[in-house]
């Protein structure tokens, strides 16, 4: 049986520490590392994109940082409660033409008794900015 620690329930340090796995492996763009977090049969809101399984996860994210270049997240805990945590991110990307991109949003993850990721549902917002205004 696959485990991912930290496991249920959280308190402050593992639902921070959860986070912090998460930032560490998307920063990776590796879309094999990143789906193990997952569940089998993970369910996945990206916007309006719906993706259901570890299988379409690293297709996802393999056509994900084709397109997003030199890809940087941050994530910030926003709560947490029981095997749920919330968390606010912004990351920044450049496309094929040089175009640069600040992107926010919001995720909210619920886990398994396992500390795998059964759910995620993510909420973003592009917005085109200049490279001197990259933060990350």
């Amino acid at each position: 049986m696959e485990q991912r620690a930290p496991l249920l329930p959280f308190n402050l340090e593992t639902a921070l520490q959860k986070v912090q796995m998460a930032e560490d492996a998307w920063n990776s763009r590796d879309p094999e590392r990143v789906s193990l977090a997952y569940t089998i049969d993970t369910e996945w809101r990206n916007r309006a994109e719906f993706i259901n399984g570890r299988a379409e996860v690293k297709a996802f994210l393999t056509n994900k940082w084709q397109k997003e270049l030199h890809y940087k997240l941050k994530k910030e805990l926003w709560s947490f409660h029981d095997n749920r945590i919330a968390v606010r991110f912004h990351y920044e990307w450049q496309d094929a033409a040089g175009q640069w991109y600040r992107s926010y949003g919001n995720e909210l993850w619920e886990f398994d008794e396992n500390g795998l990721m059964q759910k995620r549902y993510a909420s973003i917002n592009d917005l085109a900015i200049v490279e001197n205004e990259k933060t990350l």
